[in-house]
């Protein structure tokens, strides 16, 4: 990865689906998806939108069996690209935080990017189904993205009822979060986040 870029591509087959993914963190928020699952592909759309991250998807998988191994694999892959394409991390703020409003819903994602693992998932709901998706898949995406990008990732459903607007306001929270987590910092002058000179 040459100086200054901040891409990243993955491919990764597996019996249960074959993806590939790009990234680009200084994007403007263009995208092309396609995953199978039409919902999944309204929610990465909108995550690329709103994180400004350039993001191009390319998954095949058993949807035939249901929805899960795509959803989850799509938030493993995309983790793994994100920490690529970030590298050591030098300059970047490191810490994400919104709050998103979705009609009655409102939504909170705290990010850091610290490279230890962690996810809190507070979403409690009644309703979960958008037409055959259910929004039960959105905490399984959250989490591969959690454990491969290594980061804290804390999620919480503050209100709402409609489930669409549920998974909305958790990807655009998400997505302005991590736009805020992987902007360089111009007050660090180059230098990694981190009393430990490391977030590798």
């Amino acid at each position: 990865m040459s100086a200054g870029v901040r891409k990243a591509s993955i491919r990764r087959d597996t019996a249960e689906t074959k993806i590939a993914l790009e990234v680009n963190l200084d994007g403007t928020g263009a995208s092309e998806i396609s995953t199978g699952v039409a919902f999944f592909d309204h929610m990465l759309t909108l995550l690329s939108r709103h994180s400004m991250v350039d993001l191009k998807v390319k998954a095949t998988g058993d949807t035939d069996v249901d929805y899960h191994h795509t959803v989850e694999d799509v938030g493993i892959v995309l983790g793994q690209a994100i920490k690529e394409a970030l590298g050591d991390k030098a300059g970047i703020r490191r810490y994400g935080f919104f709050i998103l409003p979705m009609d009655e819903t409102l939504a909170r994602c705290v990010i850091d990017l610290s490279n230890r693992p962690m996810m809190v998932y507070q979403v409690e709901i009644t309703n979960y189904m958008v037409k055959d998706f259910n929004i039960a898949l959105v905490r399984e995406f959250f989490q591969g993205v959690a454990n491969s990008l290594g980061c804290n990732l804390h999620l919480r459903l503050e209100y709402g009822d409609e489930p669409h607007h549920i998974a909305e306001a958790l990807f655009k929270a998400f997505a302005r979060a991590l736009r805020e987590a992987v902007e360089n910092d111009p007050r660090q002058g180059g230098r990694v986040p981190s009393t430990k000179g490391s977030l590798a």
